[in-house]
């Protein structure tokens, strides 16, 4: 029962985590598919072991919350509940029969679940007023109003006004306008956006309405929250009545009176799913009766009138037409299968990742074998299966040779491991990600040095490796005269900022110099343990793996990097260039002040912006997370701290401004 009991609470702690990175963060790190597994295996064991239930557990209570950062904060008039998911044939006809037990002649509406994010609107004597987010669902969500107005889809004034209106909608993203404003942040260097609802979740919340403008969402009304001055019997009334206001309304709803009805809807509804305009995470069935809805209520989660019907994912065979090797950042080989075009989830795909050899092996993949693709989460194409009945006579195993595919050098396998590397590391196709990642954020973190200015300067023959960064502006006019990286102004501002990331802490430097192994934290304990490049070029191995957060595979790596004739000349010119080699008096005093500790950082802090906060916290020792949690020991607030200090707050983690930390550390 122990063990029950632990892997109930493990279980509710993982997705509450993973709530608050989709409901709140938009940036889940697991697939929906995985989600629901998870859900559903608590729900059981929460069934099974009843002693055991919490009104806090995440199956009783809506996941989102409130953002203060996104705008103000409204009230709640009706809660906008999520739904029960369902996964199979006999779980709808379960909710059906139940509900036509109690109410024998009750119809049913079942309808697609367009992926995007819930919203109320608000109109007062036909004028609209108001416009919410989700929030928590109960008592509070964001006010987007001016954000709805630069909806396109959206209604503004009643053809036939009432005293008071409030409906439920999706705001989403078509496929077509989700690609075109991937395709204009990858122009620009930034990072994409992994489906339309984060797209549709992120923009909506922007502060800025002309970025909802030109992103160009959509939206659709699905539900009467509350009215004064008409009254309806049934959802259905409700839709048309909604319509003839101008309102954008889900398309081709079907209203039944039979569980195999409503199971013949849900299937017409996933054969079609690949033809519609955006993307659908499921089909929802609902009492139409209004009366009969408020016969069976509510828990104090989802309303007991309704159940969201989850597809399997979309799985398509296709034909393998070869198997391209790339080469990432380290060296890395990565096979991919190309085949023949298919349609997954409303999106063109025609290839997915075979990670490597052993993956190659497990599925024994072949060129010309018939496979079967799914699109994991909705989201990243995976190679299921062979269907090895389909396979051509001469189809032979494909082995990865051992030869870099860009530049033809020497590959090798690395000893336990699956990864294949080219052992070049002047190999063309790793500079334009070893620059990218050397410029990046966690690194010397350059601004607006974005992925098209590096191919561009690459292409062009002003950078070959990470030091010649700090030589290009020698060719300023040339740069300017060639609009590599755009007019006179932009090409000052990106030199200043490579100017400036000259004086950053070694640490930083440290993690751009790409050494196999040693990210952030690391290159803070050898920072803090060598104080200097040149001492830590000179290390051994003992004195290496005598630092904290060092093993044997990272003190080997670092050990590899200096003993390579090209990265010692790499780093004398980042040397001559005036880049800084040696940790600051304050950063060599450091004594792990905050070892074990670790830090969740939110809203605006008065004097410093959050990387830097980051630095101090990793220079004393401490540790940085972007959720928190139980584990979590302080939270560092500055203005317009949204849910993570909610979260805090409930969870009782000590909240901390700026200047407290910094006595903290003192």
């Amino acid at each position: 029962m122990s063990d029950i009991k632990k892997e109930i609470e493990e279980l509710r702690k993982l997705i509450e985590y993973h709530n608050d990175r989709y409901y709140n963060q938009d940036d889940p790190e697991i697939s929906d598919f995985e989600y629901d597994q998870l859900t559903l295996r608590l729900r059981k064991l929460e069934e099974e072991y009843p002693e055991y239930k919490s009104a806090d557990s995440p199956t009783q209570k809506v996941g989102g919350t409130a953002k203060r950062e996104a705008g103000v904060l409204v009230k709640h008039n009706v809660p906008m509940l999520s739904l029960q998911d369902v996964f199979s044939k006999e779980e709808v006809y379960s909710f059906v029969d139940r509900i036509l037990k109690d109410r024998k002649d009750t119809e049913f509406v079942v309808e697609r679940k367009i992926d995007g994010l819930s919203v109320s609107l608000r109109y007062q004597d036909g004028k609209f007023v108001q416009g919410i987010t989700r929030g928590d669902g109960i008592n509070y969500g964001e006010d987007v109003t001016e954000n709805i107005r630069m909806i396109k889809d959206a209604v503004f004034t009643l053809k036939d006004p009432v005293p008071y209106l409030e409906v439920r909608g999706e705001v989403y993203m078509k496929t077509e306008d989700f690609e075109a404003v991937n395709e204009k942040l990858e122009a620009e260097g930034k990072k994409l956006f992994a489906n339309p609802r984060n797209c549709a979740a992120g923009t909506l919340r922007q502060l800025d309405p002309q970025v909802v403008k030109e992103r160009k969402l959509s939206l659709f009304v699905f539900n009467v929250q509350d009215v004064r001055g008409i009254e309806f019997a049934n959802h259905s009334e409700s839709l048309e009545w909604l319509k003839k206001q101008g309102f954008k309304v889900i398309e081709d709803y079907k209203v039944c009176k039979t569980a195999d009805e409503v199971w013949e809807a849900i299937c017409q509804i996933g054969d079609s799913r690949g033809k519609f305009a955006y993307e659908i995470d499921g089909a929802v069935v609902k009492v139409n009766n209004l009366a009969d809805r408020e016969y069976f209520g509510a828990t104090s989660k989802v309303p007991r009138w309704a159940v969201a019907y989850k597809y399997p994912p979309e799985e398509k065979e296709t034909v393998v037409k070869e198997i391209r090797l790339s080469v990432g950042r380290t060296g890395r080989i990565t096979p991919t299968a190309i085949f023949d075009p298919i349609r997954l989830c409303g999106t063109t795909v025609e290839r997915a990742t075979l990670h490597n050899q052993d993956r190659i092996d497990e599925l024994d993949v072949r060129i010309g074998d018939t496979i079967i693709v799914r699109k994991a989460g909705e989201i990243i194409p995976e190679v299921v299966s062979v269907v090895k009945e389909k396979r051509p006579e001469n189809a032979v195993p494909f082995k990865i040779p051992m030869i870099c595919p860009s530049c033809g050098g020497p590959a090798s396998r690395e000893e336990n491991t699956a990864d294949i590397r080219c052992n070049n590391l002047n190999c063309p196709a790793q500079l334009t990600q070893r620059i990218l990642h050397f410029v990046g954020r966690n690194a010397m973190d350059i601004k607006g040095f974005g992925e098209a200015y590096v191919e561009a300067l690459i292409r062009e023959g002003y950078v070959k490796d990470i030091a010649d960064i700090y030589y290009i502006y020698k060719y300023r006019d040339e740069m300017i005269e060639k609009g590599l990286i755009g007019k006179e102004k932009n090409t000052d501002k990106l030199l200043k900022a490579i100017e400036d990331s000259k004086n950053n802490s070694i640490d930083r430097l440290i993690t751009g110099l790409g050494i196999r192994n040693i990210g952030p934290q690391a290159a803070i304990s050898l920072m803090n343990h060598f104080k200097s490049i040149h001492k830590l070029k000179e290390a051994t191995y003992d004195e290496l793996i005598a630092v904290k957060d060092m093993g044997d595979i990272s003190a080997k790596a670092v050990i590899e990097f200096f003993a390579n004739p090209v990265n010692i000349d790499i780093l004398s010119r980042l040397e001559q260039a005036g880049v800084n080699f040696e940790a600051a008096d304050d950063m060599a005093d450091t004594d792990g002040k905050l070892s074990g500790l670790t830090f969740v950082i939110t809203g605006t802090l008065p004097s410093m912006g959050r990387s830097q906060m980051e630095e101090q916290i990793r220079k004393h020792g401490g540790k940085v997370s972007g959720s928190v949690s139980k584990k979590t020991d302080y939270v560092i607030a500055g203005e317009n701290a949204g849910s993570k200090l909610t979260k805090a707050q409930e969870l009782g983690v000590k909240v901390i401004t700026e200047d407290e930390f910094f006595k903290l550390v003192e």
